[in-house]
């Protein structure tokens, strides 16, 4: 028994090839599943069988389309095993192993193959996660799908065995082999755990910019003309206890309504109920349309701070139009390892799918889903109705860009690495570059004079200058901006002392040290530049304040938070209104309605408008376009509002760009008629035909074809008793010898110089019953030597009338 087991497994390291009676035709041969299972190792076996082995030969190849390195956890790659010209193989063998396993165990095979041709590819009978041929034939490729396993699963080998005229090739590093490694990315299926801890000091302040990429030139395919616009941005600084969204978790109502609609209340209403867990809400406006150049809209922002407890930022915004596609980040941690703060975070973003509407496409009709999905990023191979769908498996080209720069901290800091000068210096101020910075394709005119300061006392104020953009000679080159300002102070502020004494901007008070009844806080400044005599500054860069936010402390009374900072003014110029919020921290324990404000709206004053030169309207609508059909232009106008003397204006006041309509309808086109027929009676009454081809169908509701055979009467000599039976018979004699002699003169042509052709098929059934019809016939090439000229090789086609007899 012992050398019958023995034998069987010497014969189970070899892939037999079964022989036919026509010829050399191989395949694997396996043992009937019922002796060997998976559980025997009958897979191992199978990859450590070796014929005549061939190492390095790149006559085959293992192809994952798109070539990643990596894989995103449960995606689904396109495989293909192919021959190089003139090469072909047999059988094969597809497996898929995880990284260090010999395939002994079950677990050594990772992912799942998808056969996608029955007729060509099958699962392996005695080898469930390997793929085989079907049926042993030449062939030069085959193509499978591979899901990647789900996350943690590491790096993997997808494996291939080629047969090929006895010859079984197998590379373990080579063509053959494709190995890959999990992808560690933002996008994965779950959301990045943040720092469980903060061990930072002080309170720190961020600008976040949204830059939308989503455009026509970016992203083609299917790309919405009309209503593509990112929603209202909406999200918060917030602590590890709450989560707004990630990757592998559900919608929340708030989530959804963003999602499908791009509505942002329900989401602020959630934030706002967290209470303590939010330091600051986080909103921007709804941009329409999705792209504009730097020069027209700039990008928008939002301030935040983050502290201690509440050093993770999430938001999130609408792809719209969409079923529920979304950008954003997920609690994005804004406290370092070193117990200070990121100085700047960069993100690209893909969209993501929130889970609550099944639709494939940009304007798909709304389909909500039973329950609600898992949200996750979009891929290339979703579908094939996708957008972003991409027949490679590559990624997803970025639809956005999110910049968050630090812009201010306050309160002890206590980095355990020390900051540099630059971010000192980003924490004080905003420092004029000593060298422009202006690309080169970015054409402006001067700056303005500095207007006036905003304020006339010793208060902090602004002052703004400003320039135009004459010309932008690269589109994909962003311009910087073309308003500048700066802090300023009303005259006689400035005394010796200050002049050379500089010190910043006051940094924003701190939180008042009691949330009920009187408290104190704090601000502080540095110093930037000392007096060039050596002495001391005297001006104090601390100051300190008493502060109230609730002046009622009984148990019930309503809680507020302090004020937030005001938003910057609604005006870039002149009377405008900017806005601070504060949140309900407990409400009143007997149930009453709080009745403390939450919203503060004033007046602010920017610098006077007349300062600035080339005011214009609004861009008005898109006029209709130019065309009733196919491609035509449209325009849009603006006019000066500011007056003439105040400076040329260079900025254009029209706007062309391309549109297209419903294609234009194209007529039918036929050929020209054939000559007439002779007249299907020898004497008396008969008739002629002739006939046309279609050449072109009627498209986009063109014309329609017209007739494609005619028949007219034609006589010829009376007819005499007797004479035409005989005539008659005569004439159809002829006409046999004459189809005859044309079948004999076409079999003889179905051999052309430099091909070889298969005889005439039959007439097609004629198109008419009575009345003139027209059949075909066909005859094709069925083999062509190297020596063919395509002229002379190439399929035939005949057409000739029938039925012509009258109805």
């Amino acid at each position: 028994m012992m050398a019958a087991n023995g034998i069987r497994s010497r014969l189970l390291l070899l892939l037999c090839f079964i022989s036919t009676a026509a010829g050399n035709m191989f395949a694997f041969t396996e043992e009937p599943s019922e002796r060997v299972g998976k559980g025997d190792g009958y897979c191992s076996r199978i990859l450590r069988a070796q014929g005549n082995r061939k190492e390095g030969n790149n006559e085959f190849r293992l192809r994952v389309e798109g070539d990643p390195e990596t894989y995103h956890p449960g995606s689904t790659y396109r495989v293909t095993v192919m021959a190089s010209s003139p090469s072909y193989f047999r059988g094969f063998t597809l497996i898929a192993l995880r990284e260090g396993t010999e395939g002994d165990n079950d677990s050594d095979y990772i992912g799942n193959f998808q056969i996608i041709d029955e007729e060509e590819t099958q699962f392996m009978t005695n080898c469930p996660p390997a793929v085989t041929e079907s049926t042993p034939r030449r062939r030069t490729s085959i193509q499978v799908f591979w899901t990647a396993p789900p996350s943690g699963s590491g790096c993997l080998s997808i494996k291939a065995s080629i047969v090929q005229k006895r010859i079984i090739h197998f590379q373990d590093e080579g063509s053959l082999t494709k190995r890959m490694c999990e992808k560690e990315s933002f996008y994965g299926d779950v959301t990045e755990k943040p720092l469980l801890n903060c061990c930072a000091c002080g309170t720190a302040k961020y600008r976040v910019t949204f830059f939308g990429n989503w455009s026509e030139k970016s992203h083609p395919k299917d790309y919405p003309r009309r209503a593509n616009h990112w929603s209202a941005l909406i999200g918060a600084s917030h602590s590890k206890d709450y989560v707004l969204w990630e990757y592998g978790g559900f919608s929340s109502d708030g989530v959804k309504q963003v999602a499908e609609l791009g509505s942002p209340v329900k989401m602020e209403e959630e934030i706002r109920q967290k209470g303590d867990e939010v330091l600051t809400v986080i909103k921007m406006k709804a941009q329409w349309p999705a792209w504009q150049p730097f020069n027209v809209r700039a990008a928008p922002s939002a301030e935040f701070s983050v502290d201690r407890s509440r050093h993770l930022m999430s938001f999130l915004t609408m792809l719209g139009p969409s079923p529920d596609w979304n950008v954003g980040l997920s609690a994005e941690d804004l406290c370092t390892k070193e117990c200070g703060w990121v100085q700047r975070v960069v993100q690209d973003m893909i969209p993501w799918d929130a889970g609550t509407d099944s639709g494939v496409s940009y304007e798909s009709p709304n389909k909500p889903i039973d329950s609600k999905d898992k949200i996750r990023p979009l891929t290339s191979l979703d579908h094939p109705q996708s957008p972003f769908y991409d027949s490679e498996g590559g990624a997803i080209t970025p639809v956005a860009r999110v910049i968050v720069d630090r812009i201010a901290r306050k309160g002890e800091q206590c980095n355990v690495v020390p900051d540099n000068v630059d971010d000192i210096v980003a924490d004080i101020a905003q420092e004029e570059k000593e060298e422009d910075d202006t690309p080169e394709t970015c054409i402006y005119s001067n700056w303005s004079p500095w207007s006036a300061c905003s304020s006339a006392t010793c208060e902090k104020g602004k002052r703004m200058r400003q320039r135009m953009l004459k010309a932008q000679l690269d589109l994909s080159v962003p311009c910087p901006h073309t308003q500048d300002f700066e802090p300023c102070m009303g005259p006689g502020c400035s005394d010796e002392e200050s002049a050379t004494c500089l010190l910043s901007e006051w940094v924003t008070w701190s939180p008042c040290s009691l949330s009920c009844g009187m408290g104190t806080r704090s601000r502080e400044r540095f110093v930037k530049q000392v007096p060039e005599d050596g002495s001391g500054c005297s001006l104090p860069t601390e100051e300190a304040e008493n502060c109230v936010v609730n002046e009622e402390c009984s148990p019930s009374s309503c809680l507020v938070t302090e004020w937030g900072e005001w938003d910057i003014c609604s005006a870039t110029c002149g009377l405008g209104m900017r806005r601070r919020e504060r949140m309900v921290k407990t409400p009143p324990a007997d149930g009453s309605i709080c009745g403390a404000e939450v919203l503060e709206v004033e007046k602010c004053m920017m610098p006077e408008c007349h300062t600035i030169p080339c005011m214009l309207t609004p861009w008005s609508d898109w006029s209709d376009c130019s065309v009733t059909c196919g491609k035509g232009a449209r325009t849009r106008q603006r006019t000066l509002k500011s007056p003439v003397e105040l400076g040329e204006c260079t900025e254009d006041l029209e706007q062309v760009e391309k549109c297209m309509l419903p294609e234009c309808p194209i007529d039918c086109v036929m050929s020209e008629w054939t000559e007439w027929s002779e007249c299907n009676k020898s004497c008396g009454k008969g008739h002629t035909i002739r006939t046309r081809m279609l050449n072109m169908e009627p498209q986009f509701g063109g014309d329609a074809c017209a007739e494609t055979i005619q028949r007219k009467k034609c006589k010829i000599r009376k007819c005499t008793r007797g004479q035409a039976n005989s005539d008659e018979k005569k004439r159809r004699k002829e006409q046999r010898e004459k189809r005859r002699s044309k079948q004999g003169k076409a079999e003889v042509s179905t051999e052309h110089p430099g091909c070889k052709m298969r005889p005439w098929s039959t007439w097609t059934d004629c198109t008419k019953l009575c009345g003139g019809g027209i059949q075909e016939r066909l005859m094709t090439v069925k083999q062509r030597f190297k020596t063919a000229q395509l002229s002379s090789c190439k399929d035939r086609k005949e057409i000739r009338a029938c039925n012509v007899h009258p109805c």
